[in-house]
């Protein structure tokens, strides 16, 4: 036998670990640019952690000269025990690394209270997402996580991004991989974060080959890699990925279907991370499932929804009229797997598009209240060939209405205080900052009976711990608000543009220079529903 031949032997012999170890080596020690390790608690993102971990052991002290970061990102809104275990595995892997002078730091990012998930439903009335409008990933994970790497660009020029991605974990993925991949180069450059790189470590690994790699290989900080094999076993699901990435973001889909992934998911119609915990014996997370469940299906209630944009905007939703057993119905049609609701068309009151801001003027509608007008717009559209055609529309729904945004409040506070975390005395599902956020942002849209701290109080009862700033309270007390409602009634003023305008006057007064009053006013009176 050929000494050449011995040779190649011997080199298919070294395993795919091994060739990964040597290619992560070789990838620190090309420049200076710390890494920045994206961490999910899944299969793939601790393969990566793992062998950066081993591959860093392995190496000369001196060699060992730049950070690396191993982030992970915290929603708040995370599936409890996973966030537990999160914090505990960024703990011992810190602890680790410093016993064998690594230059590891671990950090969890989370998004700011202002842009929390709970700020954005309840105090901003963003409906719950879906997979047309899944303003959750950009605000929850996205920026936090950008936050973060743009932090380290700042102070070090460039970094290089490590990801757990592997082209076969789906078509796209491995697509977007391949795009993003410069041929003889290691690292890739990031699609949409300057001065950002890619570096893929695992990219050709199988499934196969990541769990042998887990099963085999003890965590060096001494997690257990075969209870997260049968974390895998009893969800049959998949991991939530730390996304980092916007132009990716639809691709990565969605984690509802993940243990990795928030317990309030909603863009999945089925929750399969609650309900496998809960049939794994969690029972105590029952009523977190329930209030998912709950608020998914209150999404496309026409009572729980304003009928114009957050900016005033109207928009209509065209709707088909067709006949079912010879009567008109209305057919409207549903997203995400939920039925389409056929109604008779009887029930509607029809009116001409022209003639909306005097019908809603003499029935004395308020679209922002909770109600559905049961209103049917009919207008004529003119086709390719010049003819008219007759279609109908309903008014687009917009934020959740004011009442609504109360009962979830008041929903999630009673959840809060009746579930128990059995392994965090601690836990919490929405936070003081939250809280006190959404009580600023409820002002700021003219609630000046302060419904915060009254449907706190209403819950947990008048020992609250929550001290509310004095600054923060409304302009107005109850009989004041009785005479100016009154008022408006009388000169046809709406109540709610009043609430705005007396309140950007609260923030600008005391200021010499009044700088932006003016276009806050001016964006007040142009919402579209005044103009109609």
């Amino acid at each position: 036998m050929s000494g050449g031949l011995i040779s190649n032997l011997f080199l298919n012999e070294k395993s795919i670990i091994e060739l990964s170890k040597e290619q992560i080596k070789l990838a620190y020690k090309e420049d200076e640019r710390p890494w920045v390790v994206g961490y999910s608690g899944g299969k793939d993102s601790t393969v990566v952690v793992q062998l950066v971990f081993e591959a860093l052991s392995e190496m000369n002290q001196v060699d060992l000269t730049k950070k690396v970061y191993v982030i992970s990102s915290d929603t708040l809104i995370e599936t409890p025990l996973i966030i537990n275990s999160i914090n505990k595995t960024l703990t011992l892997i810190q602890e680790a690394a410093f016993k064998k002078g690594l230059p590891i730091e671990t950090h969890k990012v989370k998004p700011e209270p202002k842009n929390s998930f709970w700020v954005n439903l309840i105090g901003r009335g963003y409906p719950s997402p879906n997979q047309t409008f899944r303003w959750c990933t950009d605000r929850l994970k996205i920026e936090p996580a950008n936050s973060f790497v743009m932090n380290k660009v700042s102070s070090f020029g460039e970094v290089i991004m490590v990801l757990g991605v592997r082209e076969d974990e789906s078509v796209s993925r491995g697509n977007s991989i391949r795009e993003h991949t410069i041929e003889g180069q290691r690292f890739m450059r990031h699609s949409t974060l300057p001065n950002a790189f890619v570096y893929a470590p695992i990219r050709s690994f199988s499934l196969d080959d990541v769990w042998d790699y887990l099963l085999n290989n003890p965590s060096p900080w001494g997690d257990d890699n075969y209870e997260l094999h049968r974390l895998y076993q009893d969800s049959n699901s998949g991991e939530c990925p730390l996304v980092i990435d916007k132009s990716i973001k639809e691709s990565a889909g969605s984690c509802g279907n993940s243990r990795f992934g928030c317990w309030v998911c909603t863009v999945v119609t089925e929750d399969k991370a609650l309900t496998g915990f809960i049939q794994s014996g969690h029972d105590w997370m029952k009523p977190l499932l329930d209030f998912r469940n709950w608020l998914t299906a209150i999404r496309d209630d026409r009572t729980k929804r304003m009928k114009y944009r957050m900016n005033g905007q109207i928009y209509f939703r065209e709707v088909k009229v067709d006949e079912i057993n010879g009567v008109p119905h209305v057919m409207i049609p549903k997203k995400s797997g939920r039925k389409a609701v056929n109604v008779p068309l009887e029930k509607y009151d029809i009116v001409e598009k022209d003639g909306i801001q005097e019908y809603l003027q003499m029935n004395n509608i308020d679209l922002s209240a909770a109600e559905d007008q049961k209103l049917l717009i009919r207008y004529e559209e003119e086709t390719l060939d010049g003819l008219l055609v007759e279609k109908y529309a309903q008014l687009g729904l917009g934020p959740y209405t004011m009442e609504t945004r109360r009962e979830i409040l008041t929903r999630l506070l009673a959840l809060q205080l009746t579930v128990h975390h059995p392994e965090d005395p601690h836990y919490e599902l929405i936070s003081e900052d939250e809280l006190k956020e959404i009580r600023r942002t409820w002002l700021k849209q003219g609630d000046w009976e302060d419904w915060v701290p009254l449907l706190y109080t209403k819950v947990y009862g008048n020992q609250s711990a929550i001290f509310w700033e004095h600054d923060d309270r409304p302009l107005l007390d109850s009989e004041q608000i009785s005479q100016l409602e009154l008022l408006c009634k009388e000169y046809n003023v709406d109540i709610k543009v009043m609430r705005k305008l007396i309140n950007v006057e609260k923030n600008y007064a005391g200021y010499k220079f009044r700088r932006g009053l003016n276009d806050e006013i001016g964006n007040i009176l142009k919402q579209d529903y005044l103009h109609l």
